[in-house]
Parts: structure tokens; C-alpha cells; sequence
């Protein structure tokens, strides 16, 4: 259903010691948040606190043949899976 007027998007900073802490924390909480309108899975990210313009994607993200995405992590082995 297309919105009309302004569009917002929320930033919620969150500091763990480890990439690999951060990386399982936005999966979790994107995937404990994919039913609620609006929220984009596929577009969760991460970054160093001192280097936010470099962003390591949480999620897989290829489009699959029937226009839905892979939402395997990113990196996954094997096959892309719309379904994970």
C-alpha cells in the first residue's frame, strides 16, 4: 500500500565488542521484526562505530527468479533461499 506524505527510517545504535556479536544481534532482531510493516530485513546492516560509512551486509540479499529475496546471511554456502 503506497504511503503518501513523509517517509521515515529509525537508527538505533547499539555497541557490541565483536563484528560477529553484531552481525548475530541484527539477524536476531531483524528476523524477530520481519512481520511488522515496513521493516526491510534484506537492508540490515552493519558498520565499526568509527567507520559507519562502511556497511557489511547482514543478510544475502539476491533477488530470486520469483522476485523475492534470499534471506540467507550473507556469505551463506549453498543455495540462495527465500525462505530461511
Amino acid at each position: 500500500m503506497p504511503t503518501t506524505g513523509p517517509r521515515y527510517v529509525l537508527h538505533l545504535p547499539l555497541t557490541v565488542p565483536t563484528e560477529e556479536q553484531a552481525l548475530r544481534f541484527a539477524y536476531a532482531l531483524a528476523r524477530s521484526l520481519a512481520l511488522v510493516p515496513g521493516v526491510e530485513v534484506a537492508g540490515a546492516t552493519v558498520s565499526a562505530e568509527d567507520a559507519q560509512h562502511v556497511r557489511r551486509w547482514v543478510f544475502c540479499d539476491r533477488i530470486m527468479p520469483d522476485r523475492r529475496r534470499c534471506r540467507a546471511r550473507a556469505d551463506h554456502d549453498g543455495p540462495c533461499d527465500p525462505d530461511r
